[in-house]
């Protein structure tokens, strides 16, 4: 399938033909459903943490933390555009000059689109948007409702105003204070101050896309005086981007080599698992992880920064059980009792259910990179959950499952899923340091067939793109894992711009 010129251009975008070839023989092949067993529940894969005991793990954290590395890892790259959607198709497909908004509006049946428009005063960015108006239409009070109506939303996502379509997510003013409104980078920054910093110093890292990095970088020197003085903090940003050898070949609905115009392969990023390879060039004893648009009001910032301490002194007292018996291995100071004591370890705290006799293949198990994930009750959002799965060797483990890797056609497998009781927030702390300080390899512990292949518009043709073992899916797989509830009030992401109407987006000062 590939030409001399193919293997050129492979080799000028920093590929390796082999692993090309192997990608294409994928989309031919197809990638196996996850096998899911049960749905993961508190009993069963799932922790119910107790009060006592969360204050416990909590104080364990705030004991231990100025001894540690604290990292906060943000995925930041996304484009603003899904969350501005119906907005962008209400400008294409209503004309001010040839409709009423009402009667636009009553044709249409949008509720979304008229909750925007009668809220439009109580989103954070509604001054900058009037900011603009007033620069381009300064007879824009005289229009009509409709007219009105239409120049507001243009000024607001396209390129001649705001042009939030294009910008990211993470720099979209999100919080309108009485003095300032916030973007969820800001917020971010804020939240960090709480549970990912220690000495007054926190650490954050951000995976940002190429064209947005000026934007982040001018956001923070806005901000970093104000944040600063808020939380007494001093912020430590780093960034990183998806890794351009982590890029996948795109193809046909034939399987064929996708191409341009030109005749040039297409090649596409490989979905949020690339950024394993990013957290794998962070050396620290604790990383936390968290999605850019799941923050909060200021008000509201202790209660769920109370959580992810709650989580982090579950990894620091999982960490200490492990190191402990790995150390006495590596004495080759274990006895029965001691056996006995490990197995029974890694039965009831890290969900090992296939534990052999062997020493070494124990201390395999130990030693490895361990995560423990916050996990909300199941409210109907679309996304990854806890489930107990089967690999193709027949082993059983715990794991993060999305939706798009089970067969939803095998009626026992989709009767699985609707009894999935808890879904996945992206709310991780990681160990990634072994007992002897050392970091972990986090490439040798994923399962590489648990990639994703999905359609894609690409010039007004549909291709199939691949996307590697997703982050906290297939990238992690083979860490030692741990599930806790946490309460739904730590999750508030923003999908749409009328996501920031809720009450944990509105602040009351």
């Amino acid at each position: 399938m590939l030409t001399e010129n193919d293997l050129q251009q492979i080799s000028k975008e920093g590929l390796d033909a082999e692993i090309v070839i192997k990608q294409l023989e994928t989309f031919t092949q197809g990638i196996p459903f996850v096998k899911v067993i049960t749905a993961a529940s508190i009993g069963n894969g799932i922790e119910l943490i107790g009060k006592d005991d969360q204050q416990k793990l909590v104080g364990l954290f705030e004991e231990k933390k100025a001894g540690l590395d604290l990292v906060k890892f943000v995925p930041a790259s996304g484009a603003a555009t899904r969350m501005f959607g119906f907005l962008h198709r209400f400008l294409d497909g209503f004309d001010p000059d040839k409709e009423k908004l009402n009667d636009y509006l009553k044709s249409q049946n949008n509720l979304t689109l008229n909750t925007f428009f009668t809220s439009m005063k109580d989103f954070a960015f509604v001054d900058q948007v009037r900011k603009k108006i007033r620069e381009h239409y300064p007879d824009y009070r005289h229009g009509k409702k409709g007219l009105r109506a239409h120049i507001f939303v243009k000024m607001m996502l396209t390129e001649k105003g705001l042009n939030f379509m294009n910008r990211p997510k993470g720099l979209i003013p999100f919080h309108k204070y009485s003095k300032y409104a916030t973007t969820a980078f800001e917020e971010q920054l804020y939240e960090s101050s709480y549970y990912a910093s220690a000495r007054g110093e926190a650490f954050l890292h951000f995976t940002f896309s190429e064209s947005h990095v000026d934007f982040f970088k001018n956001e923070f020197e806005d901000v970093k005086r104000r944040v600063t003085k808020k939380t007494k903090t001093n912020f430590n940003i780093s960034y990183s981007f998806q890794k351009k050898e982590t890029k996948t070949i795109a193809v046909s609905e034939a399987n064929e080599p996708a191409r341009t115009a030109a005749g040039e392969l297409i090649f596409r990023p490989s979905g949020h698992g690339a950024l394993l390879e990013n957290i794998n060039d962070i050396d620290a004893d604790v990383v936390f992880i968290k999605n850019i648009d799941n923050v909060v009001i200021e008000e509201l910032t202790e209660n769920s920064s109370f959580y992810k301490k709650m989580l982090a002194g579950k990894l620091l007292w999982i960490q200490n059980k492990v190191f402990g018996y790995l150390r006495k291995i590596a004495e080759n100071n274990v006895d029965d009792e001691c056996v006995k004591d490990v197995k029974s370890f890694l039965w009831n705290e890290l969900n090992i259910k296939d534990i052999p006799d062997d020493v070494e293949k124990i201390e395999d198990l130990l030693n490895r990179p361990i995560r423990v994930c916050g996990m909300v009750k199941n409210i109907g959002a679309a996304g990854g959950g806890p489930f107990w799965a089967k690999d193709d060797t027949g082993k059983t483990t715990l794991q993060i499952v999305e939706l798009a890797q089970i067969n939803t056609q095998d009626k026992h497998q989709q009767t699985l899923i609707t009894q999935a009781t808890h879904f996945n927030p992206v709310d991780l702390v990681c160990g990634l340091r072994d007992f002897k300080g050392k970091k972990f390899d986090l490439t040798k512990f994923t399962d590489p067939n648990t990639g994703f292949i999905t359609k894609k518009p690409e010039n007004g043709v549909s291709i199939k793109a691949l996307e590697l073992p997703g982050l906290w899916n297939g990238g992690m797989a083979n860490w030692n894992t741990v599930f806790v509830e946490v309460p739904l009030s730590t999750f508030n992401p923003v999908k749409t711009v009328n996501d920031l109407l809720a009450v944990e987006h509105r602040p009351h000062s």
